[in-house]
C-alpha cells in the first residue's frame, strides 16, 4: 500500500486492462461492483482505479475497506473536494497501467459482464475508442432527454461522428490515454478531448440496467454545466454563432427601423420616440448576447490562467493483488481513419 502518485514509467501498459470508476454517493453500490470487475478473468490481468470525487456518504470508507481484501490490484484515489465527473475521470486515468482503460460509473447500471464483450471488441477492432450504446435506456425522462441534446449538439460543436452516443462506458488505449492527460485545464470534458486526439472509433451495442440503489447524481445544474464546457472550452462555435446573429439582429434592426421612420413621418408620435426605437432595436439585444458569450470565454481563460486545479488528491492507496503478466500487452497501434460500426448485444 502506497500514497505517492504513479510516475511516468509505471503508466507504461503492464496489464491487459484498466477500469477507472468516479465514486460519488456510491457506498451501496461500490463493494458489489469491485466484487464482479475483480472476479473477470482478463487475459493479461487487470487493475480496477476508484475515484472517491468528495462524496458527502461513507463511499470513502467503503473503498479503503476494499483496499485490504482487493483480489488484483486496486487503487483509491481520494480527491479533496467534488471536482466532478470528468475531472475524476481525468485523475483517474492518470493512475492507469493498462494497455486499454475502460471508463464506467458506479451504480451498476453497466453491468460487469459486458466490460469482457467492450475489451475484445477494441482489441479486435484497433479503434482508440469504442463507445457503447443502448438499446433501452434505463434513466430517467429528463435526463434521457438532456443526453439527446447534448449529444445533437456535439454533432455540431465537436465534429462528432454521426449518430455516436457519448456514453461514459467506453474503451480506450493506452495511446489515446497519453493524449487525453496532457491537458491540464480545469473544465474537463472527456469525450471533447476524445474527439480532438482521434477518429478511429467505433461502437457496441451493450445492456444497460435500472438504477440498483438511490437516484442519478446528475442535476440539471451539473447537466447545464458540462454543457458549458462542451460550448465553450472545446469549440469556437458559440463566438461564431454570435456573429451571425450579431448581423441578423442588425438587419433585422434595420427593417424595423425603416418600418419605425416610416411611421414618424406618416403620423405624429412623440419626439425622440422613433430614434430611441431604432437604436434599441438594432443594439441593445445583440449587444447583451455577444457580451455574455466573450464574458464567458475571458472568464475561463481568467481561471486558467490563475490555475484552477482540474483535481487535488488528497491522499491514494494501492493494493498490489495479483501479481502481473511477465509480458505487457501492446495497445494496437492506432489506425487513422474515421468509422463508426455497430454490433449487437448478444
Amino acid at each position: 500500500m502506497r500514497n505517492e502518485p504513479i510516475s511516468a514509467a509505471e503508466r507504461v501498459p503492464s496489464l491487459a486492462l484498466s477500469i477507472v470508476v468516479p465514486v460519488y454517493n456510491g457506498a451501496a453500490s461500490v463493494g458489489t461492483l469491485v466484487e464482479a470487475l475483480s472476479a473477470l478473468d482478463v487475459p493479461g490481468g487487470h487493475e480496477i482505479v476508484l475515484v472517491v470525487d468528495g462524496s458527502p456518504d461513507d463511499s470513502l470508507a467503503v473503498c479503503r475497506g476494499l483496499v485490504d481484501e482487493a483480489r488484483v490490484r486496486l487503487t483509491v484515489v481520494n480527491l479533496a473536494r467534488n471536482f466532478g465527473e470528468h475531472n475524476a475521470v481525468l485523475a483517474g486515468l492518470h493512475e492507469t497501467r493498462g494497455a486499454h482503460v475502460i471508463t464506467m460509473d458506479d451504480d451498476l447500471q453497466n453491468p460487469p459482464t459486458e466490460v469482457l464483450r467492450l475489451l475484445e471488441h477494441a482489441q479486435r477492432s484497433g479503434a482508440d475508442v469504442v463507445y457503447t450504446w443502448y438499446a433501452r435506456k434505463e434513466h430517467e425522462g429528463w435526463r434521457n432527454w438532456g443526453s439527446r441534446f447534448t449529444n445533437e449538439v456535439a454533432d455540431v460543436l465537436l465534429d462528432k461522428p454521426k449518430g455516436l452516443y457519448l456514453s461514459s462506458f467506453r474503451c480506450m488505449t493506452s495511446f489515446l490515454v497519453e493524449q487525453i492527460i496532457r491537458y491540464d485545464g480545469p473544465f474537463a470534458y472527456v469525450d471533447g478531448l476524445i474527439l480532438q486526439a482521434t477518429q478511429s472509433i467505433e461502437r457496441i451495442e451493450v445492456q444497460h440496467l435500472p438504477r440498483a440503489h438511490g437516484r442519478s447524481n446528475y442535476t440539471i445544474r451539473k447537466l447545464v454545466r458540462l454543457w458549458m464546457n462542451m460550448f465553450v472550452n472545446f469549440s469556437v462555435m458559440p463566438l461564431r454563432i454570435a456573429t451571425v446573429a450579431g448581423f441578423f439582429f442588425s438587419l433585422l434592426g434595420a427593417v424595423a427601423s425603416l418600418f419605425v421612420i416610416g411611421e414618424a413621418l406618416l403620423y405624429e408620435p412623440p419626439q425622440g420616440w422613433a430614434s430611441l426605437m431604432a437604436g434599441i432595436l438594432l443594439l441593445s439585444g445583440v449587444q447583451l448576447v455577444i457580451l455574455g458569450i466573450v464574458g464567458e470565454y475571458l472568464g475561463r481563460m481568467f481561471l486558467t490562467a490563475n490555475r484552477k486545479p482540474q483535481f487535488i488528491v488528497r491522499d491514494r492507496q494501492v493494493a498490489v493483488g495479483a501479481t502481473p503478466p511477465a509480458e505487457p500487452p501492446r495497445s494496437p497501434a492506432p489506425q487513422p481513419r474515421r468509422r463508426v460500426r455497430e454490433t449487437s448485444a448478444g
